[in-house]
């Protein structure tokens, strides 16, 4: 305990002020929302990594939704446009575009991105690459443009995910190598995503209650966050067309709201479904996520560069971790993950105000609440995958919109964030952040008095 006061009395002397005139010591202060007082901020303050804009389409039902008629590309660069158009960014300054995307075939979908791009007014000059682990394709985007700005090699960039279900579905369609038969692990990545899901319910004793009741509470609360407007603070509208399928008619129509949410899911209905992947299993088609066509983009700067143009702040990205798990149990990534980044960020899971965790499946997220033992009010605020759907390429920027927009709403009660998702194939990805205006330059001190009860849990 001597110890860790000493550690702490030696860190505050380095942020007193060096004026000669006599002031308060400072010591760390306890945050309004949650204890984060280990939490460091050192001397690259301005070269923090923040996000100025992150907006997401309406999620449509693959298919059957709004946007089944629409090209990929659209939906990609109707949000690429809105970033921009939305903070006056001149696109000619972007160093890199970078988007998740998963089912298409790869230099196919790249040529797609790079396309739309162009459709949304970037130059010749801006680059695009895109980026694929999958279910975490989204996050990871954001992530690789963090760390390329953290490494200097630009000072702004974009974080994206685009995902068209309708048109591209999961399918292998090429041989399998036939070691794979000697190889158990290298065998269960080409698992079915469902019985991975009945996995982890038989494996961790997930009943088909607790899977059904998860799926409702989705919808209630992805409901309640679209009657009350909260989703239109992260949604760009998608001006498109919807054919007539007996016709062939097309009709103009402007998109701007989520089609998947069922706002009278019940228990009782939800019950009468039966199994999808197993014949005695509980993975059915009303507590798994949709199978949805969306995109999203997240602009991020360098913190000296939004300072300098007048940019609101509206999160700062902090950490990003990926991990490997059991290919035959992939739904249990955040499990791991989300420790992972948290711990990276110096914070613990008490710190961390809202999570967002992907709900591929009823039986992973329920397993991954219970096993991190996460406050569920602070879980999927606004409903998840099972009512929203899961576009696999841009869940991670969705995500990213729906924590920001959400913590900005919260203000001063809700400082940091999680998002989190399990990856098929075996991984977990999580990505801490924090709210735009709830950092500053002196590490978040205060003068202080003789009590030291103010010491993070760590130093006790």
């Amino acid at each position: 305990m001597e110890k860790a006061i000493n550690r702490q009395k030696i860190l505050l002397q380095h942020l007193a002020p060096s004026s000669s005139s006599a002031e308060s010591p400072l010591s760390a202060s306890v945050c309004a929302a949650g204890d984060s007082a280990a939490y460091q901020r050192n001397a690259s303050f301005g070269d923090d990594v923040v996000i100025v804009s992150a907006y997401r389409t309406p999620l449509c039902k693959a298919k059957r939704g709004g946007f089944k008629d629409t090209p990929a590309d659209d939906l990609l660069a109707t949000v690429l446009k809105g970033v921009i158009e939305n903070t006056n960014i001149n696109p000619a300054e972007v160093g890199d575009i970078i988007v998740g995307t998963v089912l298409a075939p790869g230099s196919q979908r790249a040529t797609e991105c790079r396309m739309a791009a162009f459709y949304a007014g970037f130059p010749e000059t801006v680059p695009l690459r895109t980026v694929n682990r999958q279910c975490s394709s989204g996050l990871q985007a954001v992530a690789d443009v963090a760390a390329a700005i953290k490494s200097g090699f630009y000072d702004i960039g974009i974080g994206a995910g685009l995902e068209s279900m309708t048109v591209n579905s999961i399918s292998y369609d090429t041989g399998v190598n036939p070691k794979v038969k000697i190889f158990e692990q290298a065998r269960d990545c080409l698992l079915p995503m469902g019985i991975t899901s009945e996995n982890v319910a038989q494996r961790f004793g997930v009943t088909r209650q607790e899977q059904d009741q998860a799926a409702v509470e989705s919808h209630r609360k992805a409901a309640a966050a679209t009657v009350s407007g909260k989703f239109k603070d992260e949604i760009i509208p998608v001006a498109t067309k919807i054919v007539d399928p007996k016709t062939g008619e097309e009709k103009p129509v402007t998109i701007s709201v989520d089609d998947g949410i069922r706002p009278n899911a019940s228990l009782a209905d939800l019950a009468k479904l039966k199994p999808v992947f197993k014949k005695d299993g509980t993975t059915t088609a009303g507590n798994s996520s949709q199978v949805t066509d969306g995109a999203g983009a997240v602009l991020l700067l360098k913190r000296s560069i939004a300072l300098k143009k007048g940019l609101p702040i509206l999160g700062v990205f902090r950490t990003f971790a990926a991990v490997g798990v059991d290919p035959a149990i992939m739904g249990v990534g955040p499990a791991v993950a989300i420790p992972a980044a948290v711990n990276a960020a110096g914070l613990q899971l008490d710190d961390i105000d809202l999570f967002e965790i992907n709900e591929a499946f009823a039986s992973q997220f329920v397993y991954c609440r219970k096993k991190l033992d996460l406050d569920p009010s602070k879980v999927n605020v606004n409903g998840g995958a099972m009512a929203l759907g899961h576009p696999l390429g841009a869940t991670g920027a969705r995500c990213v919109a729906t924590l920001l927009h959400e913590m900005k709403r919260r203000g001063k009660d809700c400082r940091f964030g999680v998002i989190s998702m399990c990856i098929g194939t075996g991984m977990g990805a999580a990505g801490v952040f924090e709210r735009g205006d709830g950092a500053d330059e002196l590490c978040n001190a205060r003068p202080a008095g003789a009590n030291i009860n103010l010491l993070s849990k760590d130093a006790r």
